[in-house]
C-alpha cells in the first residue's frame, strides 16, 4: 500500500490541516516557497499527484482516483480533517474529495478552475512533450531544444523543464508519466462530479486574465457548492499563485484562517 501513497513534503506542526495539490505537470515544488507562509498557520502538505513528481506512476488516472488517492494520504497520516488548495487539474481532484469525502473536508480553495467541461486546450504542450527524443538528450538544455518548435512562451518552456529528471546513469527522464497524462488528458479536463454538495466554506479565485472561470459558470458551481465564494485576482492568467503570490496568499489566508 505504501507504493501507492502520494509523496509529500510536510512543512509546519500547527494543530489544522491543509493539503496543497497542484495542477496538469506539475509537482509539489512548484508550491515551495507559498507553502512556507501557509505553514506559519497550519500543517501544511504539499503533495505530487499522481503520475506526477516523485508520487507512483499508473496507467490509471482520473478525478475520482486522485481523490481517492489524497484520502489514502490523509488515512496515511493520521488526518481525520484537512483544508484544501487545488490548482487547475488539483482544484478537479479538491472538487470531488469534497463531494465524495465530505467528512473530512473543513474549507476549499479552488484556485482558477470551474465544475465544467473544457475544450482541449494543451495540445501543442502534449505535442511538445512527446516529440523529445530522450536518447538524443545529453544535457538539460537539449529538452528545451524539442520544446521550442512548439512552445514560444519560455515561461511555459521553464514550468515543463522542471520535471526532468536526471537518471544516476547520466540520461534524462521526465518525471511525470508523459503516456498515461496523453492517454488520459481527455477525461482528465472534462467534469465528472457525482451529483452531490458541499456546503462547506468553499472559494473560487480566478485569475482576472484567464478565461477557466467564467461568470456563466456561477450557477454550475453554486449548484455543487452552494456557499462558494467567487473571486478574480486582476493581472493575473492561469498561474495565479505565481504571477501574483502575495494577493493570492492574503486572500487565501484570509479565508482559510
Amino acid at each position: 500500500m505504501a507504493d501507492n501513497i502520494l509523496f509529500s513534503k510536510v512543512i509546519g506542526d500547527k494543530p489544522q490541516h491543509l493539503i496543497i495539490v497542484h495542477g496538469l505537470f506539475g509537482m509539489l515544488d512548484n508550491w515551495g516557497t507559498l507553502g512556507k507562509k501557509y505553514a506559519e498557520y497550519f500543517t501544511t502538505h504539499l503533495v505530487d499527484t499522481r503520475n506526477h513528481g516523485r508520487s507512483f506512476h499508473s496507467d490509471e488516472i482520473s478525478h475520482e482516483l486522485m481523490a481517492d488517492d489524497l484520502y489514502n494520504y490523509m488515512q496515511a497520516n493520521g488526518i481525520e480533517k484537512a483544508s484544501f488548495i487545488g490548482h487547475s487539474l488539483g482544484g478537479k481532484a479538491v472538487m470531488e474529495f469534497a463531494l465524495k469525502y465530505t467528512e473530512n473536508t473543513d474549507k476549499i480553495v479552488i484556485a482558477d478552475m470551474s465544475p465544467k467541461d473544457y475544450e482541449p486546450h494543451h495540445q501543442a504542450i502534449l505535442k511538445a512533450l512527446n516529440s523529445v527524443d530522450f536518447s538524443k538528450v545529453e544535457k538539460r538544455g537539449d529538452v528545451e531544444e524539442f520544446l521550442k518548435p512548439y512552445i514560444k512562451d519560455a515561461s511555459i518552456r521553464m514550468f515543463l523543464m522542471k520535471s526532468v529528471n536526471r537518471l544516476d546513469n547520466g540520461s534524462y527522464e521526465f518525471r511525470f508519466n508523459l503516456k498515461s497524462l496523453t492517454e488520459n488528458y481527455n477525461k482528465l479536463i472534462t467534469n465528472h462530479l457525482p451529483e452531490k454538495t458541499f456546503t462547506g466554506d468553499t472559494l473560487f479565485l480566478g485569475g482576472g486574465n484567464s478565461n477557466y472561470i467564467t461568470n456563466e459558470d456561477t450557477m454550475q458551481i453554486k449548484h455543487y457548492f452552494p456557499n462558494a465564494k467567487i473571486e478574480k485576482i486582476e493581472g493575473s492568467g492561469h498561474w495565479l499563485h505565481a504571477e501574483k503570490p502575495n494577493e493570492f496568499l492574503d486572500i487565501t489566508l484570509d479565508f482559510l484562517k
